[in-house]
This record gives C-alpha cells, structure tokens and sequence, in this order.
C-alpha cells in the first residue's frame, strides 16, 4: 500500500520541490501552505506528517501540538535553524524527528523511510507475536510502541519508546548520552546531542515516573549516564 504523506510549509518553492521527490519515490503526497490548513488535511489514513517549523498565523509548534491531540501520526520537523533550542522545542511539542534547512534529497528520504518503518510495524502488530519487558508497574512490548503502567496505556513517541526499551533490555548497564544518543538517533553524537538526551529523558520521566522529580525507573547516575531502576 502507497504510504501516504502530507507537507505543510509555507514557501511554495520548498513545497514543490518535496512534493516532486516524494512522488517520484512512489508516495502519495498532499500538502498545505500553512498550519490552519495543514490542521484541516490531517485525518487517520495519514502515514507522516513534514512540517515546517516557521511559518506565519499558527506556527509549526502549535500545529503539532494541536495535531497531536488527536493523532499520533509522526511528525518530522522542518527547521531554518541549527540552533538546539529550536530543536528542542519541536521534539518538547510532540515531533519524531527534525531535518534542518538546507537538506539533500538523500537526507529527507532516509528520514522519511526511517519514520515510515517505524510506524508500518507499529501499524501491522497484529501479525507478529508480542514479546513483553517487564520492570516494576512498567510493561513494554519487545516489537511495537505498546507501554502499560499497571493498568493504564501510556503514549510514548517513538524516539520515547526506543529509550526505554534500550534502557530496559540491559538493565545492569549505565549508558552515557553519547551511548543513547547514537544507539537511538543513529548519528554522530556530538556536544548539542547531550542536551537532545536530556529533553527525552525528561519528557519519559513525566509519563511514566510517580514523581519526576524523584525517578523510580529512570536513574541519574552522575557524571556517568543513565540506567533502568526496576529489576
């Protein structure tokens, strides 16, 4: 089946131009010229959302957030700027991933394959067999983005559900931020990585901890990284 994906960006130019080299890797693509109408167009046959970040009337962060109360399509942000506090800010309002402006053809497509993958599995679930880690009141499925606490279903982002899992597989280990930055981003860490980590964890934190400020599951381990809590 044809995946189906929607760009929302302002500059008509770029617009095409994704739109041109979606198509021509057989995907079918709408697209929308600001978040308003972005908004209107996102509905469950959607397999990726690329959303520029800014754009004029409601922005990229408020498009997702607002996306986001309804869908858990992923996201993949497109920014003008290299600085880590608007990267940040676009993971901190529900996006998977962030391509910054420029970008080659390649890039945007090796993004985009990766978030497709990720999302067809998860869609696909029901014909594979569903293996569990288990640690405290925490249950994660081994194959999908599933996370029970006790009784209630926790929504994870991807990039939040292959963070708890690695911690999880390999509960004696500490991993460093530059551990979890390459095993999950699959990218060169570099000193800005540390702070991409720290936002996750944070945001994984608030959804699965008692207390965030007090973390059963997810330990600090100073000047060395991060480890599981839970046998």
């Amino acid at each position: 089946m044809t995946s189906r994906i929607l760009v929302v960006e302002d500059d008509q130019e770029i617009r095409d131009l994704l739109r041109m080299s979606l198509v021509r890797e057989g995907y079918e693509v709408s697209s929308a010229k600001d978040g308003e109408q972005g908004i209107e167009l996102v509905n469950e046959s959607l397999d990726l959302v690329i959303l520029d970040i800014m754009m004029p009337g409601i922005n990229g962060l408020e498009t997702c957030i607002r996306i986001r109360e309804r869908y858990n399509v992923p996201i993949l942000f497109l920014t003008a700027k290299s600085g880590t506090l608007d990267k940040t800010e676009g993971l901190l309002a529900g996006g998977d991933d962030y391509l910054t402006k420029p970008f080659s053809e390649q890039e945007l497509l090796a993004r985009v394959i990766a978030l497709l993958r990720r999302y067809t599995i998860y869609q696909d679930k029901k014909d594979y067999g569903e293996t569990f880690l288990i640690g405290g009141c925490l249950k994660v499925s081994e194959q999908f983005n599933d996370v029970w606490k006790g009784s209630q279903k926790i929504e994870l982002s991807d990039l939040e559900y292959g963070l708890l899992k690695l911690l999880m597989t390999r509960r004696n280990k500490i991993f460093s931020a530059q551990n979890i930055y390459e095993s999950i981003w699959k990218e060169p860490y570099f000193y800005s990585s540390n702070n991409t980590v720290v936002v996750h964890i944070r945001k994984l934190r608030l959804k699965i901890e008692e207390d965030p400020a007090k973390p059963a599951y997810i330990l600090t381990e100073w000047g060395r990284g991060y480890r599981f809590g839970h046998s």
